[in-house]
């Protein structure tokens, strides 16, 4: 899979745990000239390729050799690597960059950044341009992110990593065309190099190219049949077509080649919770986290049982696990991975009716990081969120003052920040009044803006055809929300089970106005 990140709360998470993904491409290959110094006559002959900067020739070597493992998602075997280069150059930037992608908390994701970004100025163009993409990104700038990007593109066109990376901001923004675009771009310049056939095949699902995803998958599988993610990536894409044994299968070959391979744990999991197998789903988390190499899988395995507990209807349970995340987090006064447990928990709350005890913990999440040494744009960044969470208290406690004056105002941020998530959740919350409002017609409007890769929003939609009377559409979106077979996600375990119902509700209806039993929806 392109990571194994923490899947995303309601509000959106701070953007350390959505940087998994670069890590398969902001780096540099391992045939890029490595530069000692900054010496202008070595960067001229590159070949097009983006060059790297040290000053020793084994930091050189380690460098590679993580390079070779991440490319692969083996985290924990690349940090080790790039560790020990750091130890052989300090001043070694993309190194200290490479270890913030790869960190397993936010606190030493913000350090290692921090450190990249100090030795930006004596690294080469290449290489500075995409320390200052990430810091961006870790800014919550989007807009400036891209453009350093494209700028990268445009110096190196030929450039694998390059073009990936720009595929990956595309993909980011769900322009998935555009995306596949350049995934294939890097494919035409490296055939070989694997992580784009990976990509392609994501960039082919939410397009409904399946069929293309799948030879995607499989054209990965066959360049590194020795590597662990070829078959996660493939096992995933069984789950979302509903193959959930056949996908339980390739998780599994994922395990035997790495049993360290963390995200292939979750994947089944996942499998388990679709198919109804709570107790095995716990089961499986339950085995990363006793076999965990460090708190970032601990915090996978705690937060995934959390998940398959809310989607079992056991909020209690949820929360137990989620309480047991902040310790952990709390234990290494990690305030930045605090305050998503404290959102998740926020999260978990409200969705069980406790509007009040849910409002408590959305103010501590936010207070969080209001007194953390986070950057002045993350804290604007975290109180816009926080009128987003406001505005969803307001309207569990039918406030609908709070609620439109709250949503206004996270409307406004989120177009002020250029920021399309959130402008995606804005629509989302116009569309959560029209519905109050009990006007559909704008409800599905509001709706069809918000994120359109969202169980969530797919169950709103179904809700707002419902209220429509379009009882067809209705049961489109239900299906949709019931079978996203996405890797689990709070959201879509608040809706997972409700659409299921709604679907079997719609189909009862059908059946009596027609006189006839229709059949059950396949899944």
């Amino acid at each position: 899979m392109p990571q194994h990140q923490m899947p995303r709360t309601f509000a959106s998470p701070p953007v350390w745990i959505n940087i998994g993904a670069l890590l398969l491409v902001l780096s540099g290959c391992a045939t890029n000239p490595i530069v000692t110094g900054n010496s202008s006559a070595v960067v001229s002959a590159t070949n097009g390729k983006i060059p790297i900067t040290t000053t020793s020739a084994d930091a050189k070597s380690l460098y590679l050799q993580a390079l070779s493992v991440t490319d692969q998602l083996r985290a924990h075997d690349g940090r080790a690597l790039f560790e020990q280069a750091v130890v052989k150059d300090p001043a070694f930037a993309m190194a200290h960059y490479n270890l913030a992608l790869v960190a397993t908390t936010p606190k030493v994701f913000s350090l290692q950044m921090k450190t990249a970004v100090a030795q930006s100025a004596t690294v080469t163009e290449g290489e500075r341009l995409l320390i200052l993409a990430l810091q961006a990104r870790a800014n919550v700038d989007q807009t400036k992110s891209l453009q350093y990007t494209e700028q990268l593109v445009a110096k190196f066109p030929r450039d694998e990593r390059a073009r990936m990376a720009l595929g990956l901001a595309y993909f980011a923004q769900q322009d998935y065309e555009k995306a596949a675009v350049e995934f294939k771009q890097a494919i035409e310049i490296e055939p070989s190099f694997s992580p784009a056939y990976n990509m392609l095949g994501y960039a082919y699902r939410p397009l409904g190219k399946n069929e293309e995803a799948e030879a995607a998958y499989k054209s990965y599988i066959q360049l590194i049949p020795n590597d662990p993610n070829p078959y996660d990536s493939y096992a995933e894409f069984l789950m979302k077509t509903g193959r959930f044994d056949e996908s339980i299968a390739q998780y599994e070959k994922a395990l035997s080649i790495d049993p360290h391979f963390s995200g292939s744990f979750t994947g089944i999991a996942a499998d388990h919770m679709f198919l109804g197998h709570y107790d095995e789903a716990i089961a499986k988390a339950q085995k990363l986290y006793d076999t965990a190499q460090d708190d970032g899988e601990r915090r996978t395995a705690l937060l995934t049982q959390a998940m398959v507990y809310v989607d079992a209807g056991q909020s209690e349970r949820a929360l137990q696990r989620l309480s047991t995340e902040y310790a952990l987090d709390a234990a290494i006064a990690d305030t930045v991975a605090m305050s998503a447990d404290a959102v998740a928990m926020g999260d978990v709350l409200l969705d069980s009716g406790n509007a009040d005890a849910a409002d408590a913990k959305f103010a501590l999440a936010r207070d969080l990081i209001a007194t953390s040494g986070q950057s002045t744009n993350v804290k604007a960044d975290t109180k816009l969120a926080d009128r987003y969470n406001m505005a969803r208290v307001a309207l569990a406690k039918h406030d609908r003052t709070t609620f439109e004056s709250g949503a206004a105002s996270y409307a406004s941020g989120a177009q002020a920040q250029h920021n399309a998530v959130r402008i995606r959740q804005a629509h989302e919350l116009a569309g959560l009044i029209a519905f109050d409002e009990r006007n559909f017609a704008l409800a599905v409007v509001e709706f069809k803006l918000a994120n359109q890769q969202d169980p969530f929003v797919f169950y709103a939609l179904a809700r707002a055809y419902q209220g429509a009377g379009d009882a067809a559409k209705a049961r489109t979106w239900a299906l949709a929300a019931a079978n996203a077979n996405i890797l689990p996600t709070l959201p879509f375990a608040f809706v997972r089970r409700k659409a299921l119902k709604m679907v079997e509700s719609l189909r009862a209806q059908s059946s009596a106005v027609s006189g006839s039993p229709s059949p059950v929806p396949g899944r």
